[in-house]
């Protein structure tokens, strides 16, 4: 690598250098070290010259590794500098505050987490979760899940980290809204409660077993970024954008005194002189920037002075106190960040020693005692134990002879180093003792680290006792509690903790999941003598310090401004406490111990060594002191800044949270500190922000449009001079780079528009697009003053969306692979395929209302030409596919009855261009279908009544079955066709029902030849059964009555309702004149069987020759068998074809009324016959048989007659 000797140099020239390489280096490892060729035009020339310059030949490999190598120098060496500046403004800030009224901001999702997501909502429908829901809630799901989930353009959103959990609950939410609207009521049960449980449920599922989105409890800086940030955590924050090692951090902080409240003030004294050097001497050499006007140079000066008097009241206005501004951001710390205890500043938050108070546990067991011969062998002996400072307990009794126990006593103490007394005594035979003898004791001074198995201690004895060898065997378990992660004696040395080198008993105590302390403890204390918080100190070996008595193995804990020097007296107890202290502190460098420890005794060694780092020097060693001690004035901050806001945009948009291209308060802090302090221009500020938040947006992040629009009015208002900030000067730099952002700027936003379903999906972020197009018309202002024309906007928004209804309707064909089928398939693919993109384009177009139509509310009309122009590139497609349809080919209908469901509900496309043509294509269609179904209807009653065999078929016959079915589904098919346009569905629906008008009639008439036919074919005797296909036709008549009301009733106004009822009474009149004829038939066919028995009666007629001799017959026969009453075998013959007949009708005929007309017809013109055939015989004496006869018969109808009378009323009730 090469020696970056230029690191040494400090002049003039390397300063302009630096300036130079400033839009070059971006520094930190971003993935966006370069800035785009066109923001600098030596950046570019530079970066062109290097490009240029590789060739096959070794030595053009080794000059472009060199110019790489100089080039990574630059940049580490330009962020250094920056990180000084940077420093500075966050140890000593007296211009800006951290804002507290900033929106916060969610945590993003990445793809990760969307696909534990997906697999969630999956594992929710497939039943593999116990939240139990009902069907509407799991359709709801199931929607989301299929629409939104599975969207490439949510993975797109997610993948450009514009994406946070609230947007999926919101758009969850927006679509259960709409759905339980359209529930119906339920009695006690509100809708918003529903939407409290449904949302409940999500949250359910969106959680699973464990959140993902919980932050662990050691956030880290990402994490905590959106709440107001301590020193600490602005240092470290800085020191990740920019790439700065904590190292170099530490020797900045050192050399810089950043915690010195009076150097820093004096800092930004010798800065703001040197600011007002700067403006006279360019007063006097008249070298100022190029400005709009001339005017203007004297206004810069005196604007540079202005703001370094402002600068200058400012810090004025800062107390003096010890610290300086330390106290006033002290509260922006956490309560545990203080450093020192024992002898820290006044103003600092300090550690409370409550807060490292620890709790133990100690178990004394005392074993037995030994050596115990003062004693009689049967006196009574026991023991008692105490932890210092607590109670006392005491031990069985025992023999002195055989002195064991094994009792334990458990005891609580707060002190690391108790002291523990456990005493021997002997009860006192004395009547006038009032307390035992004690014969011995034993004080031990326990530790967490002391063996815990039992020991032999030697015990005290009082004087002139005899037992001088008294030893008890005891165990003491001193356990560690959790807070306690390490112990033990060491040597230590600070600046301002532990100031003497001597040995100290320390505890590691761990307060909280972010705070660890080094206490040192005395004995029988609860606090702590001294403690030092380790956060912020970075701990590692260290070589032995020979001026040190004590300790032989060393290593340090070194912070910003303290270092605290260990030792311990083996190696092994010193590499327990490093390791101990590296966990504690946090830090990210390891250490590693020395690969040969040295073994030094430094008993007697000369301790007169100044151990205090010298950090001046460290940072001359490590290069730092030229940046330290770099003059401000005489850089470039313009371009500095640019590359500080790069950086810090960079970091910000890869953090855990969805910011939107939108600062952390830390981050704003920061940065408006740093354009006060070093005179940054707010439009040059504002200009570089939109600069690179357009780049970003132009490369797919999400960047919020009120952020673009905030910073586009600044510069705009500077540009036009209404000085928004104070500012009344103008360079033409700024206006021409103000013209440029504005071009790019305008063109994004168009791009945005015109892609607004996948810049802006499912309407997120919240009001994004809406904002967006409020941004378009202010960029597309002159001034800012003048309001443009509102035709003018729409004018671009038009433009705008008819891009869009390309771009949507391109991406949904490559998304269906519509070109490919198109292209090769059959026509019923073709078909299947065009259906399918019709439901795609209808979801798309539901979408945009759903999501989109709020923000076009000034335009809906345009909105609504964006639809149709959307949907005349799908009707392209559409006409190609119906046009390879085979003639007479109606698989086409479901596909208007897609478009046409949907078109006709929108009061914007309903009857537009795209459905008149539509309906046009599917005109002739429709048309063709109803003639072809007329004429087959027309010939299936045809053949249908001529093969018919009248069995019956439900309420009729096969063949009417057929008609009314088909009829009835014709008639359905239109209606379900929803045809928009009102004549022509009118023209429709009267056709339809004259078509059936015309075929019931046809069917009635055929119906009613066959009866006649049928019937004359059937005998006259009282054998006659009435057949079942005779019912049949009749009920093909009566079901065809109950169709008509149905069929060819129609629905229309007032012009022709008279003329149609006259049309539809004639099929009523025809089927009732029909049914009568047939009743009259049937009557007539059973009353000439009533007229046969009669006939056969008249044989008995008086006078006749056939009269005489059946009388005869049956008087001599009657003398010698049981003859049968003559006549009744005929009556009961007649009775029995009456009853099984009238049976037969009731059963098979299913209208009740008409079998009633039928019963008294029969009745009447029974008993007519009955009283013609009497009235000829009134001068003739009827014979017995006769008599009997007739009046069986006429009994019977008469009793029947009453009895179905009865019947009929009973059914006609129920």
């Amino acid at each position: 690598m090469l020696d970056p000797s230029s690191s040494e140099e400090e002049s003039d020239e390397l300063l302009e250098e630096e300036r130079r390489d400033v839009l070059v280096a971006a520094g930190g490892g971003s993935p966006r070290s370069l800035p785009p060729a066109p923001r600098d035009s030596r950046g570019r020339e530079a970066g062109a010259a290097r490009a240029a310059s590789p060739s096959p030949s070794v030595l053009s490999e080794g000059r472009e590794e060199q110019e790489r190598l100089q080039r990574e120098e630059r940049e580490k060496r330009l962020r250094l500098q920056l990180y000084v500046f940077i420093a500075r403004c966050i140890a000593h800030p007296f211009n800006a505050k951290q804002p507290t009224d900033m929106a916060r901001r969610q945590q993003k999702l990445n793809k990760q987490q969307l696909q534990v997501l997906k697999e969630r909502f999956q594992a929710f429908l497939n039943g593999e979760t116990q939240i139990v829901a009902d069907e509407a809630f799991c359709n709801a799901v199931r929607s989301y899940y299929e629409v939104f989930l599975k969207s490439d353009r949510v993975a797109r959103m997610v993948h450009s980290g514009g994406c946070s959990a609230s947007d999926f609950r919101d758009v969850f939410k927006k679509n259960i809204e709409k759905r339980v609207r359209s529930l119906p009521e339920i009695d006690g049960l509100s809708k918003e409660t529903v939407l409290s449980s449904w949302l409940a449920k999500y949250d359910a599922i969106y959680r699973g077993e464990e959140d993902f989105c919980k932050q662990p409890n050691r956030m880290a800086l990402s994490a905590v970024s959106e709440l107001i940030l301590s020193k600490e955590q602005l240092y470290e924050m800085f020191q990740q954008i920019l790439g700065i090692k904590k190292l170099e951090h530490q020797l900045i902080y050192n050399a810089c005194q950043l915690d010195n409240g009076d150097e820093q003030a004096a800092q930004i004294r010798r800065e703001l002189d040197g600011r007002l050097q700067l403006a006279e001497q360019m007063a006097r050499e008249r070298k100022f920037p190029k400005f709009v006007t001339k005017e203007m140079e004297n206004m810069y000066i005196e604007e540079l002075r202005s703001s370094v008097n402002l600068l200058m009241a400012n810090l004025e206005s800062l107390p003096v106190s010890k610290g300086g501004p330390e106290f006033k951001l002290q509260k922006l710390k956490r309560s545990q960040n203080s450093a020192f205890l024992d002898i820290g500043d006044e103003n600092e938050v300090q550690l409370s020693k409550s807060d490292v108070v620890l709790s133990f546990t100690l178990e004394i067991v005392i074993m037995e005692v030994q050596g115990l011969k003062s004693v009689a062998p049967n006196r009574i002996v026991y023991c008692t134990m105490e932890v210092e400072g607590g109670e006392k307990l005491q031990t069985d009794q025992a023999e002195a002879s055989r002195p064991q126990w094994g009792t334990q006593g458990d005891f609580t103490t707060t002190h690391p180093r108790p002291v523990v007394k456990v005493k021997l005594f002997t009860e006192s035979t004395g009547v006038l003792a009032l307390e035992d003898k004690e014969l011995g004791r034993v004080v031990l001074y326990p530790t967490s680290n002391s063996p815990k198995s039992p020991d032999l201690h030697k015990m005290i004895v009082p004087k002139n006792s005899q037992d001088s060898d008294l030893k008890i065997k005891l165990a003491v378990r001193m356990d560690k509690p959790p807070h306690m992660k390490h112990c033990g004696y060491l040597y230590a040395l600070g600046q301002k903790v532990w100031k003497r080198w001597k040995k100290r008993y320390f505890v590691l105590v761990q307060v909280s999941q972010y705070t660890f302390a080094m206490c040192s403890y005395r004995e029988k204390k609860s606090e702590p003598q001294e403690l030092m918080q380790l956060e912020g100190y970075t701990v590692d070996y260290t070589a032995p310090h020979t001026g040190l008595q004590g300790g032989r193995m060393f290593f340090n804990a070194v912070k910003e401004g303290d270092t605290v020097i260990f030792a311990s007296d083996d190696e092994q107890d010193r590499i327990l406490w490093v390791q101990a202290m590296y966990r504690a502190t946090g830090q990210s460098y390891k250490p590693v111990p020395a690969s040969q420890a040295q073994k030094m005794n430094l008993k007697g060694g000369n301790a007169n060594t100044d151990i205090s780092p010298l950090y001046t020097d460290r940072g001359q060693k490590h290069g730092m002191d030229e940046f330290i001690s770099a003059n401000p004035c005489k850089f470039d901050h313009a371009s500095l800044f640019r590359l500080l806001q790069r950086q810090t945009l960079d970091h910000r948009l890869n953090d855990s949270y969805s910011c939107l291209g939108w600062f952390s308060p830390g981050q704003v802090f920061v940065l408006d500190e740093y354009c006060a302090r070093y005179g940054v221009r707010g439009c040059h500020r504002h200009l570089c922000y939109l600069d690179e938040l357009i780049e970003y947006s132009e490369n797919g992040s999400v960047i919020d449009p009120t952020l673009l629009h905030y910073s586009f009015a600044f510069c705009a208002s500077h540009v036009h001079g209404n000085r928004p900030d104070g500012i009344g000067t103008v360079s033409v730099e700024e206006k021409e780079r103000f013209e440029e952002i504005k071009d790019r700027l305008s063109s994004l936003l168009e791009n945005q528009i015109s892609h607004f379903r996948y810049c802006f999906p499912f309407g997120r972020p919240e009001g994004a697009l809406k904002a967006t197009l409020s941004l378009l018309e202010r960029v597309l202002m002159k001034d800012i003053a003048t309001p443009i024309p509102a035709e003018e906007v729409k004018k671009v928004v038009r433009k705008c969306l008819e891009k869009a209804a390309l771009i949507n309707y391109t991406r949904l064909t490559e998304y269906a692979k519509i070109e490919e089928t198109m292209n090769q398939a059959t026509p019923a693919r073709k078909l299947e395929e065009v259906l399918h993109l019709a439901e795609l384009c209808i979801e798309v177009l539901q979408q945009n209302e759903e999501h989109h139509s709020e923000a076009f509310a000034w335009w809906p009309e345009l909105l609504a030409e964006h639809a149709e122009k959307f949907l005349s590139l799908y009707s392209v497609d559409m006409d190609s596919a119906l046009e390879a349809q085979p003639q007479d080919s109606w698989d086409s209908f479901p596909l208007f009855q897609l478009l046409n469901n949907a078109l006709r509900n929108d009061t914007l496309l309903c009857n537009g261009k795209f459905h008149k043509h539509l309906q046009e294509i599917f005109v002739p269609m429709v048309v063709r279908y109803i003639d072809l179904m007329e004429s087959s209807i027309a010939q299936s009653i045809h053949r249908g009544l001529e093969q018919e065999s009248w069995q019956p078929v439900n309420n009729g016959s096969a063949t009417s079955e057929d008609l009314f079915w088909k009829l009835d589904a014709l008639q359905m098919f239109v209606f379900d066709l929803h045809w928009p346009e009102p004549e022509f569905a009118h023209h429709l629906e009267q056709r339809l029902k004259l078509m059936a008008t015309d075929m019931i009639e046809a069917c009635v008439k055929r119906t009613r030849i066959a009866f006649e036919l049928k019937l004359q074919k059937t005998n006259k005797s009282t054998d006659l059964r009435i057949p079942s296909c005779l019912c049949t036709m009749f009920n093909v008549l009566v079901d065809a009555k109950k169709q008509t009301a149905k069929l060819c009733i129609l629905d229309g106004g007032q012009e022709f309702a008279s003329q149609w009822q006259q049309y539809h009474s004639k099929i009523d009149d025809l089927i009732e004149e029909t049914v009568k004829e047939i009743i009259s038939l049937l009557v007539s066919k059973v009353v000439s069987v009533l007229e046969g028995v009669l006939s056969k009666l008249s044989r008995y007629d008086e006078g006749t020759f056939f009269s005489s001799l059946v009388s005869f017959t049956v008087k001599a026969a009657a003398k010698y068998v049981d003859v049968p009453k003559p006549g009744m075998d005929l009556a009961d013959t007649y009775i029995m074809f009456v009853r099984q007949n009238q049976d037969i009708l009731r059963e098979k005929i299913n209208e009740e009324m008409y079998i009633e007309k039928l019963f008294d017809q029969w009745y009447s013109n029974s008993m007519k016959a009955i009283c013609v055939w009497l009235a000829d015989r009134l001068d003739i004496q009827l014979h017995i048989y006769q008599l009997k006869t007739l009046i069986k018969i006429v009994k019977f109808m008469q009793d029947y007659k009453s009895r179905s009378i009865l019947t009929l009323g009973h059914q006609n009730c129920n």
